[in-house]
């Protein structure tokens, strides 16, 4: 009999739906993650449970019921589209499944669904190009700690960043080229922003700017998030012929002004009141459209793109489950 390998395609998640109930009890799930408000437990519980949670979950709930579609939450969707092209290409040799680090499919409960058919090894690909604790590592974290509980443990692989893997680039290189790229006035790759000191622990406490990280990838800071988002952007531009006054990286979602900068909304004001009139918009760091490229990028960044003298903002769609990223990943697990 020949056994069988499981892909776990594994992605943050995505409230069950967009009503302000379900959303505190995603972001309640999110939030106490220690792996993404990395400080003392107490101190997580008051600040999330008491202070962040209420205030944020009717706010929230609004911009999710924005996001929804007929077929409901893009990530959850796409997610599932891209597992079913995948498990066509991979064939019977295969099981494939798409799980989420909160809600559903919580990846405990998938996890479980493929150890009872006795699989021999476990790959677990993270829909992360660029390695971060909150993302990548949180997700492989969850993952790990379930399969250590069992008495048989499968070989497991786990892929935990291709930001600089070809097929990868090429795909996102696919979808820039729907649009003509070149007749836009400057383009912005934005990425998921992260506390600077969350950037620090990736190499010792010691700063990026001691690493170069804007610059280069080396041995000493190979798993720094800020570093591979600059060598994403360094591939990609090469790629699409682009001279460094072209493009500009920038980071998105911040929280507070400890993070990393650029500032995605700073940057897009002083580009309009510069005279930029027409701007695209790359988010490398993203593959599934969700709240923060649908949302943030597509209609609250461009509604300030617009009211600082801009007159188009056109957002990139993220990879999704177009046939170029299902090659790449099965490339990939090949």
């Amino acid at each position: 009999m020949r056994s069988k390998t499981s892909v776990l395609l594994l992605n943050v998640g995505t409230p069950d739906s967009p009503d302000t109930f379900k959303v505190r009890k995603y972001l309640s799930e999110f939030l106490n993650d220690k792996r993404i408000i990395d400080i003392p437990w107490f101190l997580r519980k008051l600040l999330v449970n008491f202070i962040i949670v209420p205030f944020r979950a009717p706010k929230s709930a609004k911009l999710y019921q924005k996001l929804w579609t007929g077929k409901g939450s893009p990530l959850l969707f796409h997610g599932i589209s891209l597992q079913e092209k995948l498990q066509r290409k991979l064939g019977e040799a295969y099981i494939v499944e798409f799980a989420t680090n909160y809600q559903h499919p919580n990846i405990n409960e998938v996890a479980e669904k493929v150890l009872k058919q006795n699989v021999s090894r476990i790959i677990a690909f993270p829909l992360f190009p660029q390695y971060a604790s909150s993302t990548t590592g949180s997700v492989i974290e969850k993952l790990l700690n379930l399969l250590s509980s069992k008495y048989n443990i499968p070989a497991i692989t786990t892929i935990v960043q291709y930001y600089d893997h070809p097929l990868y680039l090429e795909a996102i290189v696919a979808r820039v080229c729907q649009y003509d790229y070149t007749n836009y006035d400057h383009i912005l790759m934005s990425f998921h922003g992260l506390p600077i000191s969350q950037v620090s622990k990736s190499h010792n406490g010691k700063t990026c700017v001691h690493f170069n990280c804007t610059k280069e990838v080396s041995e000493q800071n190979q798993y720094c998030y800020h570093a591979s988002c600059y060598a994403t952007s360094r591939l990609l531009a090469g790629k699409l012929n682009l001279d460094k006054s072209w493009y500009t990286v920038c980071f998105q979602s911040r929280i507070a002004k400890n993070w990393l900068s650029p500032f995605t909304d700073e940057v897009i004001t002083t580009l309009a009141k510069e005279g930029k009139k027409r701007l695209l918009v790359i988010c490398p760091s993203f593959t599934a459209d969700n709240l923060e490229t649908t949302i943030e990028i597509g209609n609250e960044y461009k509604d300030l793109f617009l009211q600082n003298g801009g007159t188009e903002l056109t957002l990139v769609e993220s990879l999704n489950d177009s046939e170029r990223w299902v090659d790449a990943i099965g490339e990939m697990i090949s």
